[in-house]
Parts: structure tokens; sequence; C-alpha cells
């Protein structure tokens, strides 16, 4: 082999290593982080109103459920990476399982399975508008029932989430509504 054509061939092999490492390092300098956060409410019929905590859902939650009350129980928010999942405890013995599959275009795609002990109750997969909330009403808890609001954003690379927008999505479901 000439010594022209081995070069060249050095060449290509030393470029093509670097650009390897350099695509390597540019996927991981853009990875995407979603952040979620969990919230439990207690809903019931005590007269006590909506919980202050509670103010800009307070009124979703009186036009989607019957009750006279909604309690904050928890609060909780974690960031996830895509393929990772993230357990959330929730009032009752119950852990929520979050796992972010995908992010098209304003939608993030994750998988939700909602556990009592080792039982899986519900297990949905689902497409959330980012910064967008999913209202989970029931099971059963104290003395009515417990609400999940489970919000998602995806964030930048320090992990600070976006801003959230002044009317996220919404949907419903039950623990009826399984995979």
């Amino acid at each position: 082999m000439p010594t022209s054509s081995r070069s060249l061939a050095l060449l290509v092999v030393v470029v093509c290593l670097f650009g390897a490492q350099g695509l390597a390092e540019a996927q991981t300098a853009h990875r995407r982080l979603i952040f979620v956060q969990v919230d439990s409410v207690l809903a019931a019929d005590t007269h006590e109103g909506v919980d202050t905590r509670l103010a800009s859902m307070g009124p979703r939650l009186q036009s989607l459920f019957n009750y006279t009350t909604y309690r904050l129980v928890s609060h909780q928010g974690s960031r996830a990476e895509f393929g990772k999942l993230v357990a959330f405890t929730l009032p009752g013995g119950r852990i929520l399982h979050v796992e972010p599959r995908a992010i098209d275009g304003d939608m993030i795609a994750m998988e939700l399975v909602l556990f009592e002990g080792q039982k899986p109750l519900m297990t949905t997969d689902l497409k959330l508008k980012d910064r967008g909330v999913l209202i989970v009403g029931g099971p059963r808890y104290a003395q009515g029932m417990l609400i999940i609001s489970i919000g998602a954003s995806s964030t930048d690379d320090s992990g600070t989430a976006r801003a959230a927008s002044t009317a996220p999505a919404e949907t419903t479901t039950t623990p009826a509504e399984t995979k």
C-alpha cells in the first residue's frame, strides 16, 4: 500500500474516532431531563373548603370532583432521565412509579404505575403536554378520596424546569382504566 493511501486511511480513522467522541459528548451535554411533580390531595365531605396551598388547583378540583374539602397531604418533586424510573411514596402505603420514555415536540411520553404495597392498582402509558398536569381520582382514602396530581416539565441541562404555562393540559383517569 503506497504511503499516501496509508496516510489517508489513518486520517479517516482518526477523524472518525474524534467525530464519534464529539457526538457522544454532544448527546450527553444535551440529554433531556424531566421534572416530575406529584401532589397528593385528600378530598372529603367535611365542609372545610380548599387548602390554601391548593389555591391554583382548587377550582379545577371542584369542577372535576364533588367534595367540599380538598387538603394537600404531600408535595414531592424529582428529576428523571428518560428510561429511568422515579418512585414517589403516597399516603396509605401507596407508591407511584413514573418513567419518562420520550419527548416529541411538546409532548412527554411516560409510563405510570400505582401500587398498593406490592400490588399494582393502575398501569398506564400516556403522553402529557410539557408543563401539563394529569389528575387521577381515587382510590378511596380515609373519609374520602385520594386525588393524585402528576405534573411533568422538560428541563434544561442544569436540571432547571422550564416555566410552567398558565393553562396546563389536563386529563382525568381512574384506577379502572388500565393497560
